[in-house]
């Protein structure tokens, strides 16, 4: 593998959940803030949140919402005699990709000036809380949270799929069990070795007809991962509600609403 201080950064990370309470500088928001809009985008359709009056989530001093912003489009089209005909499904998509985009850097950047990061992935089922507190208008969604802070935790980062179990080239390979149970154990074995679940006390409970058979000596990331997804948000319709009330119609004709 070739190395430079670049893929050492992004090699480097963790999601921290430790903050020490040094507040970063002005100068450090606006660096990371400029090298997240050089990310590459569809449209620019994002805009960032910052909130630095509280404590965020894990006490960082940093607390950046990532949105999908549609509403700054529409505004500027509008000054050009054009209206939005597209549909909010597909806006939504490069949305999601701008936003995406747009974060990544935001940590990478951040990282490489010394300080930690971390997402929350459950932004999007609290869009109109988020909408009502931010005073948003329509068509801005909230993806994301991102806090950021220096670092008041030392640990290495978490494990990886194998390269063999995530780059196909050519064709989507047919998968063997062997292959599968060989990657799987890289994850669990690896998070073990951390003892990540039981210092987080993060064991998922079941909540369906499954007899409980790990205890923290063997409860690793794929039992964990199977729980979330095996168990969670088997409807869209919370999420499909939390898209209706920003202004996003994706289930029906846009030209009849």
């Amino acid at each position: 593998m070739e190395i430079n201080p670049v893929i050492q950064t992004m090699l480097n990370h963790r999601s921290v959940r430790k903050y020490k309470p040094e507040q970063p500088s002005d100068e450090i928001v606006e660096t990371i803030m400029r090298a997240g809009q050089q990310a590459p985008f569809a449209s620019q359709l994002y805009s960032v949140l910052l909130s630095r009056k509280r404590k965020g989530p894990f006490s960082a001093p940093l607390h950046f919402i990532i949105c999908v912003d549609i509403y700054k489009l529409e505004r500027f089209m509008r000054q050009r005699g054009w209206e939005l005909r597209t549909n909010h499904l597909l806006l939504l998509m490069f949305g999601i990709q701008d936003a995406a985009y747009m974060a990544e850097n935001m940590v990478v950047a951040a990282e490489s000036l010394g300080l930690g990061t971390c997402f929350l992935g459950g932004t999007p089922y609290m869009a109109d809380k988020i909408a009502k507190q931010f005073k948003l208008p329509l068509r801005v969604f909230p993806l994301v949270e991102l806090v950021m802070g220096y670092p008041d935790e030392d640990f290495p980062p978490r494990p990886r799929y194998p390269l063999l179990f995530t780059l196909f080239e050519d064709a989507y390979p047919k998968l063997t069990d062997a292959q599968v149970s060989e990657a799987m154990q890289v994850m669990d074995d690896g998070y073990l070795q951390q003892d990540y679940y039981r210092k987080l006390r993060a064991k998922i409970s079941l909540e369906v007809e499954r007899e409980e058979t790990f205890s923290y000596k063997d409860y690793s990331w794929t039992e964990h991962i199977s729980r979330k997804w095996g168990q969670w948000f088997s409807s869209p319709k919370d999420l499909l509600e939390q898209l209706r009330l920003r202004g996003f119609d994706i289930t029906g004709d846009q030209e009849k609403a």
